[in-house]
């Protein structure tokens, strides 16, 4: 449902980012000036946010951001990663750039990772491609699975962050031997080929954040009110930036009460917040309550009206003594709203 309007790419995170922050923080971070974003079909959001790149220092005469057409689509369990099709028609990207790898990054697995630190294993292994992967220490949906040989290189892939770094005049060569599987994703046409091509694997032991539905979108941002968690994963050393926004200050009421919640600006609290994320411009009035929840941005929860265990997108209203409730295990999510509709008929 949070899919409907947007890429997963620009889906909101704790409040105040998008999951696309994350994989651009990380390449700013390092020092890589040349970005280019696939972009799928729904790109309109994207677009709005991502902008010319000048939030993230992507705005330059030289190298800067790119937009690059894409493909929605591929034949991955768990969604396009990184689709042979979007690599090979964006082949001129690969050729005009004079520098010796290329880092591809997706964004519904999230990390602060210092890419320097990757790419200079990549460098020191001599492999034409390194993968990177975590050990997953969660019992859940998002466990990375790979299989690897004594010798740290890859025999195939089920899975990964994600996140990988190919010599440029490596992935050149498999645009040119790969022309007819486009279909396939670049991980998904390579594990026959392991054997040819020399790809080895490195551990990353930092938070990783898998975001593959709703369900798993809840239950890591509840994990990042523990603010022990949220400190691996916003690293001052590597700030993650996102699209500036000039709103006043959260305000807080007389009588409110808000607890273990990460509140974005713009807010205007009279009612009680707890254990929740709310998103920029959200209002919970007088005698109002949310738990567990997470709230996005612009959304109005009136006088007496109470949400426990959900998602609200965008500009949705609770109405007045309206109570929006799901559980830990299946969580109620509502879709991004017209701007001034209401919710009618909830329980």
């Amino acid at each position: 449902m949070l899919l409907k309007d947007r890429p997963i790419a620009s889906v909101p995170f704790l409040g105040r980012y998008r999951l696309i922050d994350f994989p651009l923080s990380n390449m700013m971070n390092a020092g890589i000036k040349t970005v280019g974003v696939v972009m799928p079909g729904n790109y309109r959001s994207l677009i709005d946010h991502v902008g010319s790149g000048k939030d993230w220092g992507l705005d330059r005469k030289k190298g800067g951001l790119f937009m690059v057409p894409g493909n929605a689509y591929g034949t991955t369990k768990g969604g396009m990663r990184f689709l042979l099709r979007d690599i090979i028609s964006n082949k001129t990207l690969f050729q005009r750039s004079d520098k010796p790898y290329v880092v591809m990054m997706g964004t519904n697995i999230i990390f602060n990772m210092d890419l320097n630190t990757i790419i200079e294993a990549h460098e020191n292994s001599g492999a034409q491609m390194t993968v990177v992967y975590c050990k997953a220490t969660r019992n859940v949906d998002d466990e990375t699975k790979l299989q690897i040989n004594e010798n740290g290189r890859l025999t195939g892939v089920n899975a990964s962050m994600d996140c990988c770094i190919v010599n440029r005049e490596t992935l050149l060569e498999i645009i040119d031997h790969y022309q007819a599987a486009d279909y396939l994703d670049l991980l998904e046409a390579l594990q026959g080929d392991f054997g040819n091509i020399d790809v080895c694997s490195y551990e990353y032991k930092g938070e990783v954040v898998g975001v593959f539905s709703e369900k798993s979108l809840y239950r890591r941002s509840m994990d990042l009110l523990d603010q022990t968690v949220a400190d691996q994963l916003f690293d001052p050393e590597r700030p993650i930036l996102t699209k500036a926004h000039d709103v006043p200050p959260s305000r807080y009421a007389t009588g409110s009460h808000a607890c273990n919640s990460i509140i974005s600006a713009g807010c205007i609290i009279k009612g009680t917040v707890r254990n929740s994320i709310l998103s920029r411009g959200v209002v919970v009035e007088e005698g109002a309550s949310v738990t567990n929840s997470i709230i996005n941005q612009s959304c109005v929860i009136k006088s007496g009206a109470r949400v426990e265990n959900a998602i609200l997108d965008k500009n949705n209203v609770v109405p007045t003594n309206t109570e929006l409730r799901g559980t830990p295990e299946n969580i109620l999510v509502l879709g991004k709203a017209p701007l001034t509709s209401d919710i009618t008929n909830a329980s």
